[in-house]
């Protein structure tokens, strides 16, 4: 597996991520994705997992230095007093002194402007309590606000993205300011093992459509893709992207995959206008 440089964070191009995941399956599978070599775990405040999610980390016997841990505070703690608080929260449900990686959800939901959002961000940074900083669900104006608004670096941005969503203008602006993308929702709610052309792809390299998929995205410049599962048996398969490249027609042939309605996650209140395709 290799990293991403974003903002002098190194980010494992391959993460493990917990959206959805009860605490017991998490407590049953991410040990063992661990010890497989999933070391960029994601979980969130509003995920309810984080301490379950510290305590597979603490039982795994993987060092916790060889983690990339990534957290993403709810929009209800944006307020200053209330996103401090949170964060602390996080670390002790997590059991650990910092994480890796500190996101903020969801650019709506909140009235707390920007910058106090931003700064708080900046603050646990300075605190020694997050090593990097980033944001989620954010669009290319909502981005460089927050270039502009951060002291530090903005690290990534966290999206959802997979080859029915064009994610061309967002990740044009992540690499004019040094930062990566992250994708989410990666198996586009389960439509991507199906996918005619992605299996197609899969069977000429003795692969499948979904580890077609990931591959696709980690082979592109500046992109880290999380991927999800809550069968040990199936851990292997995601894991094993690494061993295979897709040709310069491969991955065209699946950029065209793309369509105007293609984006899955969009709830409202917490969404921005989101960036037509390119």
């Amino acid at each position: 597996m290799h990293s991403v440089n974003s903002n002098g964070a190194n980010i494992p191009a391959l993460g493990f991520g917990t959206f959805r995941m009860p605490g017991a399956d998490v407590l049953h599978v991410l040990p063992e994705a661990l010890k497989l070599g999933f070391h960029h775990v994601d979980t969130a405040q509003i995920y309810g997992n984080e301490a379950e999610v510290g305590e597979a980390i603490h039982k795994s016997g993987v060092p916790r230095a060889d983690i990339f841990l990534t957290t993403k505070v709810w929009v209800d703690k944006y307020a200053h007093r209330d996103f401090l608080a949170s964060v602390d929260e996080s670390l002790t449900k997590l059991k650990t002194d910092h994480v890796d990686l500190l996101l903020l959800h969801w650019p709506g939901g909140s009235d707390v402007p920007m910058a106090e959002r931003i700064g708080a961000l900046n603050e646990v940074k300075k605190a020694g309590k997050v090593r990097h900083i980033g944001i989620s669900n954010f669009n290319t104006a909502q981005m460089e606000e927050a270039v502009k608004l951060s002291d530090a670096p903005i690290a990534t941005n966290q999206v959802e993205y997979h080859p029915y969503l064009d994610q061309t203008k967002v990740l044009d602006t992540a690499r004019k300011h040094g930062m990566s993308i992250t994708a989410y929702y990666a198996m586009a709610n389960g439509k991507i093992p199906n996918d005619p052309l992605l299996k197609e792809i899969g069977a000429r390299h003795g692969k499948t459509a979904a580890q077609v998929t990931l591959r696709w995205l980690v082979q592109q410049k500046d992109v880290i893709t999380l991927s999800k599962t809550a069968t040990i048996e199936r851990l292997k398969e995601n894991f094993d992207i690494f061993d295979f490249a897709l040709g310069d027609g491969e991955m065209a042939a699946i950029h065209g995959l793309a369509r105007p309605d293609g984006r899955i996650v969009s709830p409202d209140g917490l969404s921005p206008a989101w960036d037509k395709a390119a």
